[in-house]
Formats: C-alpha cells, sequence, structure tokens
C-alpha cells in the first residue's frame, strides 16, 4: 500500500491515524484499534466493514 496514502487516511470512527498492516489497514488509537480491510488493494474505510 502506498505510504502516502496512509499518511492522509484516518479512522471514520475516532479520527485517528492510521498504519498498514497484515494487509489490513488498523487505527493506531488503543482505545479504538480498530482494524479495515483492503480489498483489491483498495482499502474500505467503512466502520461497519471493520473488525476489533
Amino acid at each position: 500500500m502506498d505510504e502516502s496514502l496512509i499518511k492522509i487516511l484516518a479512522c471514520p470512527k475516532c479520527k485517528s491515524d492510521v498504519e498498514s498492516r497484515d494487509g489490513k489497514i488498523i487505527c493506531k488509537n488503543p482505545k479504538c484499534g480498530l482494524k479495515y480491510p483492503v480489498k483489491d488493494g483498495i482499502p474500505v474505510m467503512l466502520i461497519e466493514e471493520a473488525e476489533k
């Protein structure tokens, strides 16, 4: 995943920064910590698609 894209993304739930790890986009806020899937190279940043 392109690092420049990761830098501009934010968690839709808590608005914290995110990181790319293990094929997912992960919220860096330990109180939130939602993991968003990446499908066909595109992050799906929908709260209802995230897992804890």
